[in-house]
């Protein structure tokens, strides 16, 4: 007996620690985690003015870049192919979805020998610096493993590794040991041949030696560790100074190499950047979080009349649902940048709702009907979720499909469903387009927390606040007042 009313007391509660974690979740997705330092802002967890807006929405940035090549490059202006300007078409889209950055355009001219590149501004834009961003955009980055501290010599003597033939992949850590960040790189296996016998050679004919590391094509050095034994292992570490080796130094610094380099130099003249105006703007954004708010308000006031106590529950995960959409869409979670938000993907957010307020109306109405045969609260609870699943399941499967093909077909070929779909969608050739990428983002995102918010959580905390005994009224739940 004692085991059972244990057992009754932890059910009572699940109500109350879901509810607060829904809560304590969506105030974090909103407002974020964040302190300020004087005019310094550092950012612990992202919340929602931490989105990065489209360009239809916050504005952004138009660059033209063009080859900047001298006597001494290896290839000349009128040898420049279409194969090239497609390498570097899919190089930029990789280091902007990096970034976060999903809604951007990046068309090539061949005949003019031009890139023309348009992303919007990022987020805390007061910050923003488009010509620092053009440039980095631009850049060769190609990372470059040299013996002594010297820059990478003209005949290249003294390169020890270089480029992606060398180097397999890059990622961004932190080492416990010396409480610093740093970039880990997984080497070649002929980068891995390369650098052993680089620091087999330093480790014995010089044990003070060290191999610098630059980024070539930005005139970037930087670190130039210490050579002290063999390694052989195919594995290397990037570390420096803790002031400029900081998280968002390293999420950058490997992503740039992840990203791949550009085949030659490039430039973009600052004469020719042009800051795009928003198609709505920022006063526009304002009213439709307050329409949005505004709605959300509605929606929740009338579950509740509807559907009384499964409408508060719905309420709450609503809620939870949109933080969550709010939450992947700014890069909440650890790991993630985030998705550029613009007016196709605030749709999909609209969309997602709809479907979460569905699928606890038909949730509702099937307990309804179960109380109609003469089911107890209980039963009527158990049987009303476990009848209304498969409708809520094959709405939330068939946009689920529609959201990850839509994905794959209009974002690059880096991201999870570009490379599921490419089988396929390399016959049709390049289609990005950020505003449906961010559609489906939005789309696909919600269709999760609506499983996850409209039917797992509200049965939890539905069946929890059932089991109090001054709320076990059918007419609380849908029922008719007069049963028992």
């Amino acid at each position: 007996m004692k085991r059972k009313r244990k057992t009754k007391g932890a059910k009572k509660l699940t109500f109350f620690v879901v509810a607060i974690l829904i809560l304590v979740f969506a105030y974090t997705a909103f407002f974020g985690v964040d302190n300020y330092y004087g005019d310094n802002r550092t950012v612990y967890v992202k919340g929602a003015e931490d989105i990065t807006w489209g360009i239809d929405i916050r504005g952004g940035v138009e660059a033209i870049f063009e080859p900047n090549l001298d006597a001494n490059s290896d290839i000349k202006l009128d040898e420049i192919t279409q194969a090239d300007m497609d390498s570097i078409k899919e190089v930029m889209e990789a280091r902007l979805l990096a970034k976060g950055i999903t809604e951007s355009e990046v068309r090539t001219d061949l005949n003019n020998k031009q890139v023309i590149v348009r992303f919007p501004w990022q987020s805390g834009d007061e910050n923003f610096d488009p010509t620092a961003a053009v440039k980095e955009l631009g850049n060769t980055a190609v990372l470059t493993f040299c013996e002594g501290s010297e820059a990478p010599a003209s005949d290249k003597s003294n390169i020890v590794l270089q480029g992606a033939d060398d180097i397999a992949s890059a990622a961004p850590g932190y080492d416990r040991e010396s409480g610093g960040y740093i970039v880990q790189l997984e080497l070649t296996k002929t980068g891995a041949s390369k650098f052993a016998a680089a620091t087999s050679k330093l480790s014995k004919t010089d044990p003070k030696g060290v191999i610098s590391i630059w980024l070539e094509g930005s005139d970037s050095y930087i670190c130039a560790p210490t050579v002290n034994d063999t390694i052989t292992d195919g594995n290397a570490i990037i570390s420096g100074d803790a002031s400029v080796f900081t998280p968002d130094y390293v999420n950058e610094l490997a992503s740039i190499i992840n990203a791949g380099s550009i085949p030659f130099s490039l430039k973009a003249d600052d004469n020719k950047l042009q800051i795009i105006s928003p198609t709505l703007g920022t006063q526009a954004l304002n009213v439709m979080t307050i329409a949005g708010i505004a709605a959300f308000i509605v929606i929740c006031i009338v579950m509740i009349l509807m559907f009384r106590l499964p409408g508060v529950v719905t309420s709450i995960a609503l809620l939870g649902q949109v933080a969550g959409m709010l939450a992947c869409s700014s890069g909440f979670f650890d790991g993630t940048t985030g998705v550029t938000l613009t007016i196709p993907g605030i749709a999909g957010i609209i969309l997602s709702i709809g479907m979460g307020v569905d699928a606890n109306v038909i949730a509702s109405e099937r307990i309804r009907e179960e109380f109609r045969k003469g089911k107890t609260i209980d039963g009527a609870i158990s049987a009303g979720f476990e009848n209304s699943f498969n409708a809520v399941l094959d709405g939330n499967v068939t946009v689920f499909i529609v959201s990850a093909i839509m994905m794959g077909a209009f974002g690059t070929t880096d991201t999870v469903m570009g490379k599921l779909f490419y089988p396929v969608m390399q016959f049709f050739g390049s289609s990005v387009t950020g505003s449906i990428y961010s559609f489906g983002y939005t789309l696909l995102i919600g269709v999760i927390f609506n499983m996850i918010m409209g039917v797992y959580f509200s049965r939890a905390m539905l069946r929890s606040i059932s089991r109090f005994k001054f709320l076990r009224k059918p007419w609380l739940y849908g029922g008719a007042k007069n049963a028992k």
